[in-house]
């Protein structure tokens, strides 16, 4: 294993977009980023749906906005996952989204660097 983990940084809604890349640039200036990881909610059957070509248009336009690579990761079951998580911390998931989405965001990015672990 390469010895990181992954943790939620912050949430930044993606509307409205201008205001989101400008947090974006902020956060990858002051992390020294070498790589962006989206999460792709493929179907869980692995294929594409409405959802999964909204996240490639949403990648497209990222990646004409900043310098850093960008990837994309299976987020198929994050959420439920960081739900569960999160459940066993005592937390009310009904009232906690953005925590909801900032778990499975470190589950997700979590996942991609263990795949290089070997």
């Amino acid at each position: 294993a390469l010895g990181m983990m992954a943790h939620p940084l912050e949430f930044i809604p993606a509307e409205p977009f201008n205001a989101f890349l400008k947090r974006l640039k902020e956060i990858l200036a002051e992390r020294e980023t070498e790589q962006i990881v989206v999460g792709m909610p493929h179907n869980m059957d692995g294929s594409v749906g409405p959802q999964a070509l909204k996240v490639q248009d949403f990648v497209g336009v990222l990646k004409k906005s900043v310098t850093v690579p960008i990837v994309t990761w299976d987020e198929r079951l994050t959420s439920v996952m960081a739900e569960d998580r999160l459940r066993e911390a005592g937390v009310n998931v009904r009232e906690a989204k953005k925590k909801v989405d900032a778990s499975a965001a470190a589950i997700l990015l979590q996942d991609y660097m263990d795949s290089f672990a070997g």
